[in-house]
């Protein structure tokens, strides 16, 4: 196994987001690795947990890996978090990333969960993606 990737892989998946027009047009430069400290914009993006596995075989290193990216809007209903969501998983499956160490096989969507956060005044959606990557 290697866990070499993931920065290579965590860069491009955020500068594919940030070059993403249609997801610009519902969220601005609101895509984050790390929210910044104090207010935030009422619907932003934010690149969350990941979960690596080993996928080496006879011919070299590789992991699977299982990241989320988030939507947190105050946006009242699920309707515009969602339309945020369809963005990025659109943005993000079976995208052709180029990353500065290894290879990106395949990036799938693999499930999404949509709930309130607190008293309800927040949406959010975790989508969660699986990444593939080779590093030889």
């Amino acid at each position: 196994m290697s866990y070499g990737v993931s920065a290579a892989l965590q860069g491009a998946v955020y500068q594919k987001l940030a070059a993403d027009t249609a997801l610009g047009a519902l969220v601005g430069a609101a895509i984050y690795d790390r929210p910044p400290s104090g207010a935030l914009p009422p619907t932003y993006v934010s690149l969350g947990p990941e979960d690596v596995r080993n996928r080496a075989d006879k011919d070299g290193y590789g992991a699977l890996h299982m990241f989320t990216v988030s939507v947190v809007t105050e946006a009242a209903g699920f309707q515009s978090a969602k339309e945020v969501a369809a963005a990025i998983s659109d943005c993000l499956v079976d995208a052709d990333l180029t990353l500065s160490r290894g290879r990106l096989v395949y990036l799938n969507f693999d499930r999404a969960v949509a709930r309130r956060v607190g008293k309800g005044e927040t949406r959010r959606i975790d989508l969660k993606f699986r990444a593939r990557v080779e590093d030889n």
